[in-house]
């Protein structure tokens, strides 16, 4: 054996560990054992959509776009702003997001209720006023609901164009389906459960959304002032674009993001399949899902 056959797992080890240790945090690897290991009846079967959606690395470029989209509700990225605390501890947020998905999605349905219940009880404690004078709690039913369907509509199309193993029409909608379980169990009322509910129900947020000057600062700081070290920074740009390209253009133009030509778009997509494949290579060992973004 050579040594560049000897160092290839030693480099794959290392890489995903980083990844697994900035996505799950400290108590990732206890946690892990937690979700997988504990017996009892899970929410979602081995055989569900959610466990090959929420399991593959494209969800980085889909938490990327959700939070974007997200931040065009006035309500929602003003409840961020003043209670989430992501730009003082955006790794904190991160690794409760990847938590909670990781639970839910694969841990036992007593695990899954608890987490919604402690997800719900933060939420109460969620209330105050926009900069323009309106009101919003983070437990009003109809926000939830565009929180809800703005990131599955991200973590499905993300899926659909960087998954390693896209799903057949019925799978995408068995999807949404899955998904509507943990939204109910938040407090949405009524969720979609296919995609032509899901398009619907997201144009019907249409006429709420709009550019306010938290979004934008959102954007910027998500985009260009991620808390990372030089070395990753390069990676991230290939997720950041990736996510922006996969916006809608009136989104973009609302967040005043630069606006791609077709053959820019056309050259941003293959950069972000072969990011994400060498996430799920460094990341296969360990056989753990790649979590995103959640309050």
């Amino acid at each position: 054996m050579d040594s560049s056959t000897r160092a290839a797992p030693g480099l794959r080890e290392r890489l995903g560990s980083a990844v697994f240790a900035r996505v799950a945090g400290p108590a990732g690897a206890e946690n892990r054992a937690r979700i997988h290991g504990t017996p009892g009846p899970r929410w979602f079967g081995p055989d569900r959509p959610i466990r090959t959606v929420h399991g593959d690395a494209s969800m980085f470029i889909g938490g990327l776009r959700a939070l974007l989209l997200q931040s065009l509700h006035p309500l929602a990225i003003a409840a961020v702003e003043a209670h989430s605390g992501y730009r003082g501890d955006p790794w904190g947020r991160l690794q409760r997001t990847s938590t909670f998905l990781a639970v839910t999605t694969y841990g036992t349905a007593d695990h899954a209720r608890q987490a919604a219940d402690r997800v719900r009880a933060v939420h109460g404690a969620v209330h105050g006023t926009t900069p323009s004078g309106e009101s919003y709690d983070a437990s009003d039913p109809h926000l939830l609901g565009w929180v809800h369907v703005a990131e599955v509509e991200s973590f499905l199309l993300a899926h659909r164009r960087y998954g390693a193993e896209p799903l057949d029409a019925a799978g995408y909608d068995g999807y949404v389906a899955d998904t509507a379980r943990v939204a109910e169990a938040l407090g949405v009322i009524d969720p979609p459960r296919n995609r032509a509910e899901l398009v619907a129900r997201l144009a019907s947020y249409r006429a709420e959304l709009r550019s306010t000057p938290e979004a934008r600062g959102a954007a910027r700081f998500i985009l260009l002032h991620p808390p990372l070290p030089w070395a990753a920074r390069a990676p991230y740009a290939v997720l950041a674009a990736n996510a922006v390209a996969a916006l809608p253009r009136w989104a973009r133009t609302s967040l005043e993001l630069p606006r791609l030509s077709g053959v820019s778009e056309a050259c941003v997509t293959p950069t972000g399949r072969a990011l994400t494949t060498a996430i799920r290579w460094a990341m296969a060992p360990a056989r753990q899902p790649y979590p995103t973004a959640r309050d």
